[in-house]
């Protein structure tokens, strides 16, 4: 008995290693041919798997665009900012976030989102899933801040969440970060006190 779940956990572990190797593999590909159709054969050939193995643990292309966003995503520490028990320091601390996790992989954001615009079949609904979630945090953030009374006296829910939506997105971090030369500090220093000067209140 002890010894086949030792194999069992064997098993698991290369299993786990065969998935971040593809994920890495794919990552590797967006980043330096951006330009190219995603090949499954390309992502096979470097991760020295068989290409019928990239099926067998994420079923199809756009699975494995969703397990890759899936991925991207879960790497963002997000969900220490959402934990925060002060509104504000929730936005700080997701703005800061967001912008250390676009900087980290710009190349690979850019991609994605270049890709859902040109070629959204390309990438499933893995984009669309991703910013369905961002959507849906920014709404959660407007509630919270309305709970704490920070909320302008002005601003709605429905609009801090619109323009929370806006000053988050990769776009505006990318007009910053790359457009106008501004370093990863520079950017969440100007978003976030934007952000704060939009929709919250003054002097807190």
């Amino acid at each position: 008995m002890v010894g086949r779940k030792y194999e069992q956990r064997l098993r698991a572990e290369s299993a786990e290693e065969t998935r971040r190797r593809i994920l890495a593999t794919f990552a590797e590909q967006l980043r330096n041919s951006p330009t190219h159709p995603i090949s499954l054969d390309a992502i096979a050939r470097h991760a020295k798997v068989a290409r019928s193995t990239i099926y067998t643990v994420f079923g199809s292309k756009a699975g494995l665009f969703d397990a890759f966003v899936e991925d991207l995503w879960s790497r963002t520490g997000l969900t220490t900012a959402v934990s925060n028990p002060d509104a504000r320091d929730h936005l700080r601390a997701g703005i800061t976030a967001a912008c250390r996790m676009y900087a980290a992989d710009r190349g690979v954001y850019r991609v994605l989102f270049s890709l859902n615009q040109l070629q959204p079949d390309a990438v499933g609904m893995a984009v669309q899933k991703m910013e369905k979630e961002r959507s849906g945090g920014m709404a959660h953030l407007a509630r919270r801040l309305d709970e704490d009374s920070a909320l302008r006296a002005d601003v709605s829910v429905e609009r801090a969440t619109d323009v929370l939506w806006m000053l988050c997105s990769f776009d505006t971090f990318d007009s910053f970060y790359s457009e106008r030369g501004m370093s990863v500090d520079e950017t969440i220093e100007l978003i976030v006190d934007t952000a704060e000067r939009a929709v919250c209140r003054p002097g807190e």
